[in-house]
């Protein structure tokens, strides 16, 4: 009987499984009908196994398989959307990675020409603080020799200034 209800009905599985499939539920038929004889011997009450409650266990079968085969193959779109999206990642991290040596070589070349930037920077910087040092001295002597002369002037101007009344007495004794 089962092997009539189950031809038709497919299965995900080998001839041989299928066929094991079938048998089994024969024997569990089988089985039933042996646990109602003794259920009879030892209660005394009769119970049947009719081929209803077979076909009932055989239609139970099949929906079971129909939802756990829809379960699995959910679980298993699941898992190969899963897989693309990781193999995307992987092509994503790999297009990433080429990215980064490329970055990190134009990060190498800036960075040294920074360095060689710094070091002319601080070379002219450390050239300009000698230059400074030496107008600083060149201004000090400069400072140096303006305050001589203003001293010397101030000088002179007080020995104008005491040499003032003769020049106007001989000035006045010409004409």
């Amino acid at each position: 009987v089962a092997q009539h209800f189950l031809v038709s009905y497919h299965i995900e599985c080998t001839d041989e499984v299928k066929q094991s499939v079938v048998n089994t539920m024969g024997t569990f038929q089988d089985i039933v009908a042996e646990k109602c004889v003794e259920y009879f011997e030892r209660y005394r009450r009769r119970t049947f196994v009719t081929p209803k409650s077979y076909l009932s266990f055989i239609r139970g079968y099949k929906a079971i398989y129909k939802e756990k085969f829809a379960n699995v193959g959910s679980l298993s779109e699941r898992m190969r959307t899963g897989l693309a999206k990781l193999m995307e990642a992987e092509v994503s991290v790999n297009q990433l990675s080429k990215e980064l040596v490329m970055k990190e070589k134009d990060l190498a070349v800036a960075s040294k020409r920074a360095d060689e930037v710094l070091l002319e920077v601080t070379m002219k910087a450390q050239a300009a603080e000698k230059v400074k040092m030496q107008v600083q001295k060149v201004k000090d002597k400069a400072q140096a020799i303006v305050d001589d002369i203003a001293s010397d002037k101030a000088a002179a101007e007080g020995k104008l200034e005491a040499a003032r009344p003769a020049l106007e007495e001989a000035e006045a004794a010409l004409q």
